[in-house]
């Protein structure tokens, strides 16, 4: 069933891109139960297994349902306030929590798992959420230190690349080309964003100033999720560009090594994502300085090109690049 969000002046003012590694935290630990998000994520996944062994993500689990529909409480993932928010300061402010508000969306929660509310975790819960909280916020910690913080610099540039193509779309064509490739469950239409969910009930808001969050998420893949009633404001979680090879090793075939030299030719190949050098040189295993010299032969022959996104630089493969890869 559709959510439907209303917008006032105030409210096309004040919609903004971040990007919250708290949030893609509690995304991936999604992504190990529900099957349908593995289809792009199975390299990855066989690179979790020996990790997951010594993980206890119990706390977790109790609050993410295995299934839509289901409510996990906003307070977990609360909208960043900045569009570069880091991951220890989103975690303070998980640990900062109000304990009466963190009852009410827990009980929320419970009520929308089968047994929930009378299990003994689920009673403990709401008899004392400070605890509850503090106890949740250490299997998130948990779990961004053995699933994400490795892979974090090649998250990073992905969902930066995302929001720095969605900007240009905003600025050639406004919110109707915004929102018109955003994701086939988005559609906007006179003053209203329309989000198909997996609800079973209408949902309708009227935003009233508050504007809307969209950020794009490398493991929500094929879900759009939304939501988040006052005191946070509206969210929109959609699927990145690009994860279809986030996870592929680059190859850059033994012709093209030859002709460029192995490492420029892996540098060339690294590139199906606008990427930064420092994250092309994690995935590469190579030295900064030494990704950072062919990234500089490469672009002064035309196949590839930069641009400056915040603090960084990012760099992607120019057609004729692309001609050369193929």
């Amino acid at each position: 069933m559709p959510l439907h969000l209303h917008f006032g002046a105030d409210d096309l003012l004040r919609i903004r891109f971040a990007i919250s590694p708290l949030c893609e935290t509690h995304e991936a630990v999604r992504t190990l139960r529900r099957t349908d998000r593995h289809g792009y994520h199975a390299p990855w996944l066989r690179r979790m297994r020996t990790t997951l062994a010594g993980l206890d993500l119990t706390p977790l689990w109790l609050f993410m349902p295995a299934s839509p529909p289901g409510y996990t409480p906003d307070f977990l993932g609360r909208p960043p306030d900045t569009p570069t928010t880091g991951f220890d300061e989103e975690l303070a402010r998980l640990r900062a929590t109000d304990p009466e508000l963190a009852r009410t969306e827990m009980a929320k929660s419970l009520a929308c798992t089968p047994g929930g509310t009378e299990s003994a975790r689920g009673r403990a819960a709401l008899a004392d959420p400070a605890r509850a909280v503090q106890e949740l916020a250490d299997a998130t910690e948990r779990a961004w230190h053995a699933l994400l913080a490795p892979d974090w610099p090649r998250l990073r540039a992905l969902l930066e690349a995302e929001i720095a193509y969605r900007s240009r779309q905003l600025a050639d064509g406004g919110l109707r080309r915004l929102f018109a490739d955003l994701h086939p469950r988005l559609t906007w239409s006179g003053d209203t964003l329309t989000v198909r969910t997996r609800t079973d009930f209408l949902q309708t808001q009227d935003l009233n100033g508050r504007g809307v969050l969209l950020l794009p998420s490398v493991f929500a893949w094929p879900d759009v999720v939304s939501g988040f009633d006052p005191p946070w404001q509206p969210t929109v979680i959609y699927p990145a560009r690009g994860i279809g090879g986030l996870w592929a090793e680059p190859d850059a075939g033994p012709a093209l090594a030859r002709l460029l030299g192995p490492k420029r030719a892996a540098v060339l190949a690294a590139l199906d994502a606008p990427s930064s050098t420092t994250a092309l040189a994690r995935r590469l295993g190579l030295a900064p300085s030494s990704v950072s010299a062919h990234l500089s032969v490469l672009r002064a022959a035309g196949l590839l090109t930069s641009r400056r996104h915040g603090h960084e630089v990012l760099y992607e493969q120019t057609p004729l690049g692309l001609a050369l890869l193929g």
